[in-house]
């Protein structure tokens, strides 16, 4: 079910979408999310991001990420598409869609997917400032975000 794809080209947003409900009937709901290079980070002006990876970890990664996802809600189909190399402020770096029957379990695994691919999938941010070039540390509110997945204790 899910499709994930890494790739150093821009992609369409609107057809990676379409190709989610082409030849369906059964899909109800499909929720996106799309991030975009900013040209601002922590106080300083971004004139390019590069994104790197680990080929073959990050996929695999993303994937269990996916399969987590449809574990836990019923999906239809479920899109990562991510980025990595250089890119400019304005430019997409990830889509992530997913279709489901209700509303519900596509917004939930959507935001579960996104908030799973910021602190479990091995990618690498550096920033270029007016500075010089900068590695981006990973964000607390990203671990947060996805701690409130967790499973409650029993």
């Amino acid at each position: 079910m899910a499709h994930v794809r890494i790739q150093a080209h821009p992609f369409d947003a609107g057809a990676e979408i379409a190709a989610l409900t082409q030849g369906r009937r059964d899909v109800g709901a499909v929720a996106t999310f799309v991030g975009v290079v900013r040209d601002r980070n922590e106080g300083a002006s971004v004139g390019r991001m590069t994104l790197e990876h680990y080929p073959g970890m990050t996929e695999k990664a993303l994937l269990e990420i996916c399969g987590q996802a449809a574990q836990r809600w019923d999906l239809i189909d479920l899109r990562v598409v991510h980025r990595v190399g250089p890119m400019e402020p304005g430019e997409p770096i990830v889509l992530v869609a997913v279709s489901s029957a209700h509303r519900g379990d596509a917004f939930a695994a959507c935001e579960f997917v996104m908030d799973f691919l910021k602190t479990r999938a091995p990618f690498w941010k550096r920033e270029d400032t007016p500075s010089g070039p900068r590695w981006v540390d990973a964000r607390v509110s990203d671990d947060e975000a996805a701690a409130r997945w967790a499973p409650p204790n029993r």
